[in-house]
Protein backbone atom coordinates (compact mmCIF):
# COMPACT_ATOMS: atom_id res chain seq x y z
CA UNK A 1 0.00 0.00 0.00
CA UNK A 2 0.75 3.83 0.22
CA UNK A 3 2.83 4.77 3.19
CA UNK A 4 2.94 1.96 5.09
CA UNK A 5 -1.19 1.39 4.16
CA UNK A 6 -1.78 -2.66 3.79
CA UNK A 7 -3.99 -3.70 0.84
CA UNK A 8 -5.90 -6.64 1.21
CA UNK A 9 -6.74 -9.48 -1.03
CA UNK A 10 -4.73 -10.94 -3.74
CA UNK A 11 -1.20 -9.10 -4.39
CA UNK A 12 -2.21 -7.83 -7.93
CA UNK A 13 0.55 -5.53 -10.54
CA UNK A 14 -0.87 -2.26 -9.17
CA UNK A 15 -1.85 -0.22 -12.36
CA UNK A 16 -1.01 3.55 -10.09
CA UNK A 17 2.91 4.19 -9.23
CA UNK A 18 3.16 6.03 -6.66
CA UNK A 19 6.36 8.39 -6.81
CA UNK A 20 6.75 11.51 -4.35
CA UNK A 21 4.34 14.57 -6.22
CA UNK A 22 3.20 12.27 -8.86
CA UNK A 23 0.90 9.28 -9.18
CA UNK A 24 1.39 7.25 -13.05
CA UNK A 25 -1.74 5.39 -14.06
CA UNK A 26 -1.29 2.58 -16.39
CA UNK A 27 -3.60 0.22 -18.25
CA UNK A 28 -6.74 -1.32 -16.22
CA UNK A 29 -7.33 0.99 -12.71
CA UNK A 30 -9.49 -1.22 -10.94
CA UNK A 31 -11.84 -0.70 -7.86
CA UNK A 32 -8.91 -2.01 -5.89
CA UNK A 33 -6.78 1.47 -6.31
CA UNK A 34 -9.42 3.59 -4.93
CA UNK A 35 -8.52 3.62 -1.15
CA UNK A 36 -4.65 4.19 -1.91
CA UNK A 37 -5.19 6.50 -4.58
CA UNK A 38 -7.42 8.84 -2.43
CA UNK A 39 -5.04 8.60 0.93
CA UNK A 40 -2.23 9.23 -1.55
CA UNK A 41 -3.98 12.04 -2.97
CA UNK A 42 -4.83 13.41 0.86
CA UNK A 43 -1.22 13.12 1.99
CA UNK A 44 0.07 14.45 -1.15
CA UNK A 45 -2.43 17.80 -1.90
CA UNK A 46 -0.10 18.89 -4.81
CA UNK A 47 0.44 15.85 -6.54
CA UNK A 48 0.05 15.50 -10.12
CA UNK A 49 -1.56 12.65 -12.12
CA UNK A 50 0.07 11.12 -15.02
CA UNK A 51 -2.83 9.16 -17.03
CA UNK A 52 -0.81 8.86 -20.58
CA UNK A 53 -1.13 5.07 -19.99
CA UNK A 54 -4.49 4.66 -18.79
CA UNK A 55 -6.97 2.60 -20.80
CA UNK A 56 -9.69 2.57 -18.22
CA UNK A 57 -10.51 3.98 -14.96
CA UNK A 58 -12.91 2.39 -12.74
CA UNK A 59 -15.74 4.73 -11.70
CA UNK A 60 -14.30 4.57 -7.56
CA UNK A 61 -11.38 6.08 -9.20
CA UNK A 62 -13.27 8.60 -11.37
CA UNK A 63 -15.33 9.48 -7.91
CA UNK A 64 -12.22 10.10 -5.71
CA UNK A 65 -10.89 12.71 -8.64
CA UNK A 66 -13.98 14.47 -8.87
CA UNK A 67 -13.72 14.97 -5.07
CA UNK A 68 -10.23 15.69 -4.89
CA UNK A 69 -9.77 17.59 -8.16
CA UNK A 70 -5.79 16.73 -8.97
CA UNK A 71 -4.00 18.56 -11.09
CA UNK A 72 -3.37 16.17 -14.50
CA UNK A 73 0.03 16.58 -15.85
CA UNK A 74 -1.14 13.92 -18.67
CA UNK A 75 -3.89 12.97 -20.34
CA UNK A 76 -4.53 9.49 -21.76
CA UNK A 77 -3.75 8.46 -25.32
CA UNK A 78 -7.20 7.26 -26.05
CA UNK A 79 -9.13 9.86 -26.81
CA UNK A 80 -12.08 8.12 -25.42
CA UNK A 81 -11.34 7.69 -22.63
CA UNK A 82 -9.76 11.21 -22.49
CA UNK A 83 -13.27 12.99 -23.41
CA UNK A 84 -15.13 10.38 -20.78
CA UNK A 85 -12.27 12.47 -18.31
CA UNK A 86 -13.02 15.97 -18.91
CA UNK A 87 -15.08 16.00 -15.87
CA UNK A 88 -11.83 15.99 -14.18
CA UNK A 89 -10.72 19.64 -15.88
CA UNK A 90 -10.74 22.74 -13.65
Amino acid sequence: GVDGVKSTGVDLVMAIEYKKSLAVFTDFVGVEEAENLLQWLLKNPKGKLNLAACAHIHAANLQVLMAVKPQISAWPADEDLKRWLTVLEK
